[in-house]
């Protein structure tokens, strides 16, 4: 009778890829956690990179992607959030362009306002909440003041509120 045989460092990365996409960076470091060789992750990663199992390109597209048209991010975010993932910066930038040559940023701004808003703006409380949300979520600020004025219609005295130059 024979033991079963424990996967190797390839098979136990191509389970992970199975689950979801996986930064070059993610699946060294899941790997890493598991106490594998470093040798043997090395040479996983290699090979999955060859097969194009493991693609930053891709990744980086998809997570763009997935940011502007369901989690409703701006760019600066999105380039952020793909960095943080372990993607180089350059690779990041690329696909933020991508996508965002494809989708128009100022209507994922609208969107995300009208998932937060529901009518006018009714104090400046709620401007403020507003606007660092839209913030948070990488849209530039101009944008951002501009949009949530309109919104205002005229029901917030908005004087001194808005002034950039400090």
């Amino acid at each position: 009778m024979s033991l079963p045989r424990s996967p190797s460092t390839y098979q136990i990365a191509l389970g992970l890829l199975a689950r979801r996409e996986l930064s070059t960076s993610q699946l060294r470091h899941r790997l890493t956690r598991r106490d594998l060789p470093r040798s043997e992750i090395e040479a996983a990663i290699t090979r999955l990179a060859r097969e194009r199992a493991v693609d930053d390109t891709r990744m980086a597209l998809s997570y763009a992607r997935r940011a502007a048209e369901v989690k409703l991010r701006g760019q600066s975010r999105t380039r952020r959030d793909i960095e943080a993932l372990g993607i180089d910066a350059a690779t990041a930038g690329r696909a933020v362009a991508a996508v965002f040559d494809e989708v128009d940023e100022e209507s994922v701004l609208e969107r995300a306002i009208a998932k937060r808003l529901d009518g006018a703006i009714r104090d400046r409380a709620q401007f403020r909440r507003l606007s660092q949300a839209l913030l948070r979520q990488g849209f530039p600020p101009d944008r951002v003041a501009a949009a949530l004025v309109v919104r205002t219609q005229g029901n917030v005295d908005m004087s001194g509120f808005l002034d950039v130059d400090h």
